[in-house]
């Protein structure tokens, strides 16, 4: 059995507003929109790793709050894992650095105005129904 590789996908609020990922590579994700993140590397927690993907991709000094109930298949071996997160105190704005060409702050109705990664889907429902339930 090929072991997981585990991808972590920041749900980042600001307030009620959940930022997006427009993806500029590879070709085939190109002009879709994820939320932003990537994979644990050996020996690093799965938060740990959110925390240092945010900072390589988006420039930003943020911390992992909740793991998001749920595990999602990806292309295998991969899977997505997604965590809410929040941007410290003086950090700076989020920019498009690393394989990504636009960001958008999306309110709870703009949710579903942008065109997800088929994978990040179901994600993305589960962040916004546990997102209404508190979290």
């Amino acid at each position: 059995m090929t072991e997981r590789i585990v991808v972590v996908g920041a749900a980042l609020f600001d307030g009620d507003r959940l930022l997006a990922a427009r993806r500029s590579a590879p070709p085939e994700l190109a002009g879709r929109w994820e939320l932003p993140g990537g994979k644990v590397e050996p020996g690093e927690t799965p938060d740990a790793a959110l925390v240092r993907e945010l900072h390589e991709e988006l420039g930003v000094a943020a911390e992992a709050v909740e793991h998001v109930p749920g595990e999602w298949p990806l292309k295998p071996p991969y899977v997505l894992q997604v965590w809410t997160a929040r941007l410290l105190p003086g950090s700076a704005d989020p920019k498009p650095l690393e394989d990504h060409d636009e960001l958008r702050w999306l309110a709870p109705d703009e949710l579903w105005d942008v065109d997800w990664l088929d994978q990040d889907i179901p994600a993305v429902r589960e962040v916004a129904e546990v997102r209404g339930a508190g979290l």
